[in-house]
């Protein structure tokens, strides 16, 4: 009997693994169709894919500044964000990630929000593969277009027609700095009238731009 649970064990997991290296390579060249996110949204799917080249520099300097500083340097975790985390969890309270861009993109694409422990280690394992898989320029170019950048709206062609009108290929650092401030939280934070802390946390990021750019923090982006 317990040998037989472990046969069907091992072919699950084999299976698992398997089917994760078929979507990961998948998705490597094809643009993802659709996540559970967005199945899920009970406002909708207005979304449009773009390749990175189609997306201004700015806004990837921008969430880079915002999100994860440490992009092009981690292989898809941040210890002391991690560390940071953890601490505040055996605090109590929601559960926090500590998540980098690519433990975001993972989340976004093969998996769902929220969701406690076992969420987050499905998430740790699909990071492994895209980092290894994938690479950091074709991380980014997901991570842009799968991102909620609003209600009922997906990547950041999407977000940027949907705020200022015009194409993601040419967003001004303020645009991007008020789109990457609102990324976090997009149906709760204003990216076209922010106001008080979100205005400042946009300006914030938008004067980082520059320090992305003159540190190299965007170069395995570009290079």
């Amino acid at each position: 009997m317990l040998r037989t649970i472990f046969r069907y064990a091992f072919k699950a997991f084999a299976g698992f693994v398997v089917l994760t290296v078929v979507l990961v390579g998948v998705y490597k060249f094809v643009p993802v169709p659709v996540s559970a996110t967005m199945l899920m949204d009970e406002n909708g799917i207005t979304k449009d894919w773009e390749s990175l080249d189609n997306i201004d520099r700015n806004l990837v300097s921008a969430v880079i500044a915002a999100e994860d500083s440490g992009f092009c340097t981690h292989s898809g975790f941040d210890a002391a964000a991690i560390e940071q985390a953890m601490r505040r969890n055996m605090e109590g309270g929601r559960i926090r990630g500590g998540s980098t861009i690519s433990q975001q993109t993972a989340k976004n694409v093969f998996l769902w929000q929220n969701g406690g422990y076992f969420r987050k280690g499905l998430e740790a394992w699909f990071t492994f593969w895209i980092e290894l898989v994938w690479g950091k320029r074709r991380i980014m170019e997901v991570y842009l277009n799968v991102a909620e950048t609003g209600i009922g709206t997906y990547g950041a062609e999407a977000g940027a027609q949907r705020y200022f009108g015009h194409s993601a290929a040419r967003l001004s650092a303020d645009e991007a700095g008020r789109m990457a401030a609102a990324l976090p939280s997009p149906k709760k934070r204003s990216v076209k009238n922010p106001g008080g802390w979100l205005a400042r946390h946009g300006n914030r990021i938008e004067r980082r731009i520059g320090i992305v750019r003159r540190d190299g923090l965007d170069a395995c982006v570009y290079n």
